[in-house]
């Protein structure tokens, strides 16, 4: 058992580890001055009039982005002037307003100095078609009002929801989304969000998800170990 302890610190550790030394976090950003403009990722819509969808992930704000990470998703309809974007933002019920956000807006915002990276694109006559189903599952989502940074539900259990909602979409997470294996209070059993496999959750904290996208993860206190078949690699916390 101490054998088994101690590598089970190991493995939590190295990700979170690797983040600081590499200086992939700012510890020291304030949400009122971090860069929030775009990163130049989507297509214009000024030159691209094609339907486009996309979902990108960035480190979560300040220390959070050490073992977690932030998701949204971005749509733009054949020849629309703007994209929508779609995202729960945790800090908006400290006002008294909903947690899901549905707005025109920046597509590929940095998100408070972290920049996004694109996990999710599809455009043309397939995204035309996905885009009002989107928006339909984003009106039907059950947690846009409560939130709970840990274990959730929280930002990454909203894009979680749409991927199941929408399976066609292929919306696989990185494993550093924490809060995407949150089903419900009443569900433990669920399709993983890329509609390529299956999992077993209970509330978030404990689970297995078998996907041909995700790979075999093993969900620990919402921390993920586990292998990813393609591109082949160690999914560990606080690793994308």
């Amino acid at each position: 058992m101490k054998w088994l302890f101690i590598v089970w610190l190991i493995l939590t550790l190295a990700g979170p580890l690797r983040v600081l030394l590499k200086g992939q976090v700012d510890l020291k950003a304030d949400y009122r001055t971090a860069n929030r403009d775009s990163a130049h990722i989507a297509p214009s819509p000024h030159t691209t009039s094609e339907a486009v969808i996309q979902a990108y992930t960035a480190r979560a704000f300040n220390w959070r982005g050490i073992i977690a990470s932030h998701c949204w998703i971005a749509v733009k309809p054949k020849d629309a002037a703007d994209y929508t974007v779609y995202q729960v933002v945790g800090w908006r019920t400290y006002s008294g307003l909903s947690a899901l956000a549905i707005g025109k807006d920046i597509p590929d915002r940095y998100w408070y100095n972290e920049k996004p990276r694109l996990i999710l694109d599809i455009r043309g006559s397939r995204a035309e078609m996905l885009i009002p189903k989107i928006d339909e599952a984003a009106k039907t989502y059950p947690y846009a009002h409560p939130y709970t940074l840990w274990p959730g539900p929280n930002s990454n259990s909203f894009p979680a929801y749409i991927g199941r909602q929408v399976p066609e979409l292929g919306l696989a997470l990185p494993a550093d989304a924490i809060g995407k294996d949150y089903l419900s209070k009443d569900s433990f059993f669920a399709a993983a969000p890329s509609g390529t496999g299956y999992q077993f959750s209970l509330y978030g904290v404990l689970g297995l998800l078998v996907a041909k996208k995700e790979g075999i993860e093993i969900n620990l206190l919402g921390l993920v170990y586990g292998i990813k078949f393609s591109p082949l690699s160690l999914l560990l916390p606080g690793m994308e």
